[in-house]
């Protein structure tokens, strides 16, 4: 289940410690894996970034790297997140203490790499990280596909940003300052929530929203298990726009 061309190594930050893989060359994007993992649908949106001319790092939080869906995996990282007190799951107004561990990834990358900034996608229970990740400047072209945390369990949950009342002050700002982002859903994933308008009343006219048609009840992951091309295509134009 090895991923082809993929450079494994392990990035640690505040006592935690993750697997990474890299591939690509050029401005950094970082691309966080949706449940159950990095499963070959990601890995193919991920080789579509470094083939547009970007340096590529997927973090590997749960799951085994380069594994097929099935019910039971999805079910096993679902509770691995869950129990993990990595991710705010359910608590409002509360950033997840991954995004810390992310944001160092991203800075450690730019230091590196450099260029004028970083961008990140996530997708699914790491949806919203991007934004998180927007408290510091150097993200500039954050991404976030059908974003589901904290999980939609009440109306109040289903509307939360997974972010502290402190950060979100500064990504407000850093919107009204033009660090523009881009969100992709399919309108009718119960998943999602109420979180695109949230979105709306935080960022304005900053937040580009491409909201896809649902053709099933099972509609849910835009960039890979349920791929939309031109959505894909999107998202690429996007970083080239923002990073290059």
């Amino acid at each position: 289940m090895a991923l082809d061309g993929w450079v494994k190594g392990s990035f640690t930050a505040a006592t935690l410690t993750r697997d990474t893989y890299r591939k690509g060359s050029g401005p950094v994007v970082i691309v966080v894996h949706e449940i159950p993992g990095i499963t070959p649908a990601v890995e193919r949106f991920a080789n579509d970034v470094v083939n547009a001319g970007f340096t590529v790092v997927m973090p590997n939080l749960v799951g085994t790297a380069g594994r097929e869906v099935s019910g039971k995996y999805v079910a096993s990282s679902m509770l691995k997140v869950c129990i993990s007190k990595e991710f705010t799951n359910m608590a409002l107004q509360k950033t997840s203490p991954i995004i810390s561990w992310l944001r160092a990834l991203a800075k450690s990358l730019h230091a590196e790499v450099g260029g004028k900034g970083v961008g990140a996608v996530g997708m699914c229970f790491s949806g919203g990280f991007a934004l998180g990740m927007m408290v510091d400047d150097i993200m500039i072209a954050p991404v976030l596909s059908q974003p589901s945390l904290p999980f939609n369990v009440g109306k109040g949950r289903g509307a939360d940003l997974n972010l502290s009342p402190d950060d979100a002050l500064v990504i407000a700002q850093r919107a009204a300052d033009g660090c523009q982002v881009l969100g992709l859903r399919f309108d009718q994933d119960k998943l999602v929530g109420d979180r695109f308008n949230s979105l709306r009343e935080l960022i304005g006219d900053a937040f580009i929203a491409i909201e896809l048609p649902s053709r099933s009840p099972k509609d849910h992951s835009v960039l890979t298990e349920q791929r939309d091309e031109a959505s894909v295509q999107r998202v690429l134009d996007f970083f080239s726009e923002k990073l290059k």
